[in-house]
């Protein structure tokens, strides 16, 4: 019952910026957690960000912390992902991800709903 919808991608120069958007359908949106996971080429699904049904918290991969910044608007059945100081290694593709657990979100691959992804490309 949940569709997801990512949106911002590109290619950006290093050290710039971008947000990426994550659209929900559905009225019970806010009752979600919803996670940021980036897929490179070669290589398995990584977790980036989360942040549980309210926003009050979050949580992100160690490498990334200072830098990326989840946010949400349940208003607008969107969630955010803000990408600063970006580096090459920050090329993937940006999946949003959805589930009742936050649990799930913050731990495992396996969320019930997933986007169909938007690519971010960072060149030098």
């Amino acid at each position: 019952q949940v569709q997801l919808v990512e949106s911002g991608g590109g290619l950006v120069q290093a050290g710039g910026s971008l947000r990426l958007s994550c659209a929900a359908s559905g009225r019970t949106f806010s009752s979600y957690a919803m996670g940021w996971f980036r897929q490179a080429p070669g290589k398995e699904r990584e977790f980036v960000a989360a942040i549980n049904w309210s926003g009050s918290s979050t949580w992100y991969a160690d490498s990334l912390k200072g830098r990326f910044t989840i946010s949400r608007d349940n208003a607008k059945n969107t969630v955010y992902l803000q990408m600063n100081i970006l580096k090459s290694e920050d090329t993937a593709v940006y999946y949003c991800a959805a589930d009742p657990n936050t649990m799930v979100v913050r731990t495992t691959t396996r969320a019930d709903y997933w986007g169909q992804g938007t690519q971010v490309t960072v060149s030098s």
